[in-house]
């Protein structure tokens, strides 16, 4: 009865951390789209997430993120805690612990104002091109955790294919490979309206990946 004991007191925090993890993301967008419908001015063909953080409301997508990327950051430690020893187990956590981290810097150095939101307001900004240091930083820190996710889907499909996991493998790949296509084509600085929705697309589809694996370890 003492070990049971003892591996239950092992496993619970592992799975709280793992639940976490698993729940970061469908509250990421839950909280994000219903600011993006109500808010005035905001256009998904627009404006990227980040914009949200500024205007009277901006605190509700600052909370966003922060509360999201710790949650993030514990689904990462539940993973390294719970993931068996091989390729991925060690890299694989920490990235996504990286992308954890990038939320909690987007969060405080927020993303300027722009194209038309919010209404009313110009970007204003003393660094290249307008921006603000801020947003210097904010887009530094977005690039870091995005690409960190991106080698992150990689990394574990690697790992699903030496396990005889193809189906998780190429599942892995492709979110990989869509979300690093999006990601290209916004930051080239021509985002039309097709680039700017494919990447709310593929972000969907990368924060719905990580999901998906945190669950699939948990069980």
């Amino acid at each position: 009865m003492t070990i049971t004991a003892t591996r239950t007191h092992i496993a619970l925090p592992a799975r709280a951390l793992l639940a976490c993890g698993a729940v970061s993301g469908p509250l990421y967008f839950l909280t994000t789209l219903t600011q993006a419908a109500v808010r005035d001015g905001f256009d998904l063909t627009k404006h990227p997430a980040s914009m949200l953080s500024n205007g009277d409301a901006g605190w509700i997508q600052v909370t966003n993120f922060l509360v999201t990327g710790v949650l993030m950051i514990a689904g990462a430690i539940g993973l390294s805690r719970t993931l068996e020893p091989g390729r991925g187990s060690t890299w694989g956590p920490r990235l996504l612990g990286v992308f954890g981290v990038s939320l909690l810097f987007a969060a405080v150095f927020k993303a300027d104002p722009g194209n038309g939101f919010p209404v009313d307001t110009s970007p204003v900004g003393s660094g290249p091109a307008g921006i603000s240091t801020a947003g210097v930083l904010h887009m530094a820190a977005g690039s870091v955790g995005f690409l960190a996710l991106i080698v992150a889907t990689f990394v574990f499909a690697s790992r699903f294919s030496r396990e005889g996991h193809r189906g998780w493998a190429v599942y892995s790949r492709a979110t990989g490979i869509a979300f690093f296509a999006s990601f290209a084509g916004i930051s080239s600085g021509n985002a039309n309206a097709v680039v700017m929705l494919a990447f709310w697309a593929t972000v969907m589809l990368a924060w719905g990946w990580v999901t998906a694996v945190v669950l699939r370890t948990s069980r």
